[in-house]
């Protein structure tokens, strides 16, 4: 069986979102993925850059690349317009809220999909519960427009700032993955900052090998 193409929504395994946004912050993103199944292996990559609207309100543009299987290099898949809301003060409820927007157009393709959803943290002592309820819908030239849900939760040590263990879920789309990620933040003032992600994600509910790779470096300044 030949490898499928990789699409600018990697399925559900992506990234957990925080809720937290520095004032009038600017980004600069680098993400990658790669994803082996049962009919090869999807390398993707997203470049973003991103800037905040406001004290609680940020906005992000990402290109969206993934490998040609056979040429063996990568192409432009996709666009994607990403919109984030703080919606609480840190530390000022029990948890800290926000919300998500994602809107997402297939390069040279009538096919678009949408995100929204809640992006909720709660710290417990020396760490920290991440949770995201996600709606995803996607209409165009595709075989099926129904609404899908997804959840995304990650369950942080806040060992040091360089350098902190994970476990990550998802589910969503006949999906159940599970598997250990690693985060750090590196500070260099008091606006500009270096994060990096990297988790591997096993499916649980399936015989067939299905698991993916992920790796993100932001620079917000």
């Amino acid at each position: 069986m030949q490898p499928t193409a990789a699409e600018p929504s990697e399925g559900v395994v992506d990234r957990v979102y925080h809720p937290y946004i520095l004032p009038f912050e600017r980004e600069l993103e680098w993400r990658f993925m790669s994803r082996q199944n049962e009919e090869g292996n999807e390398l993707l990559q997203r470049l973003a850059f991103g800037h905040a609207l406001s004290e609680t309100v940020i906005a992000k543009f990402y290109a969206v690349g993934s490998r040609d299987e056979q040429h063996d290099d990568f192409g432009l898949e996709g666009y994607e317009f990403e919109l984030r809301w703080m919606m609480t003060e840190q530390g000022k409820y029990w948890a800290d809220f926000g919300t998500l927007l994602e809107v997402e157009k297939y390069h040279n393709e009538k096919r678009w999909e949408v995100t929204t959803g809640l992006v909720m943290e709660k710290e417990i002592g020396q760490t920290s519960l991440t949770v995201n309820t996600l709606l995803v819908y996607e209409w165009g030239d595709v075989p099926d427009q129904e609404l899908k849900t997804q959840l995304r939760v990650k369950y942080r040590y806040r060992w040091m700032p360089l350098l902190q263990p994970a476990v990550e879920l998802y589910t969503g789309d006949d999906f159940v993955g599970i598997g250990p990620a690693f985060m750090g933040i590196k500070r260099f003032d008091s606006r500009r900052q270096l994060k990096w992600e990297l988790g591997f994600i096993a499916a649980i509910d399936s015989v067939s090998k299905d698991h993916s790779l992920r790796f993100s470096l932001e620079y917000e300044f």
